[in-house]
């Protein structure tokens, strides 16, 4: 089970960090093996990668569009992964979504993850 939090809104420039816990037991083996991911969707939009971690090592990737704006971090004790969103802009609004694949493979595609959670809304205004 995933839950996002630290959804809000707040103005262009400013910053705001996601968290997403993950509690529960998995069908792809223990939490540890699973990489964790963000993804964002705004209305008549794809679903889009933004960011993936795995609970094992410090390796990270981030999509192009928030590069230099968006660091994705966890906390192995609290298994919580969290999305530290700097210099935000207009277009960066969307729901924000955590998912985990089992495989710990920095995949992009939404239909590569396993869990879901149920999304935190993010808004940004000028």
């Amino acid at each position: 089970q995933l839950a996002e939090s630290g959804g809000g809104s707040v103005q262009v420039g400013e910053s705001l960090t996601l968290s997403c816990a993950a509690s529960g037991r998995t069908s792809g083996g223990h939490w540890s093996n699973y990489a964790m991911a963000w993804f964002r969707q705004t209305p008549g939009k794809e679903r889009e990668f933004v960011a993936v971690i795995r609970w094992s090592g410090t390796n990270t990737r981030v999509a192009d569009s928030v590069k230099g704006r968006f660091t994705i971090s966890k906390d192995n004790s609290k298994k919580t992964v969290y999305l530290q969103m700097n210099s935000l802009k207009a277009e960066d609004t969307a729901v924000y979504y955590c998912a985990a694949n089992s495989r710990g493979i920095f995949w992009t595609g939404r239909n590569d993850y396993d869990y879901w959670g149920q999304g935190t809304q993010v808004t940004v205004s000028s």
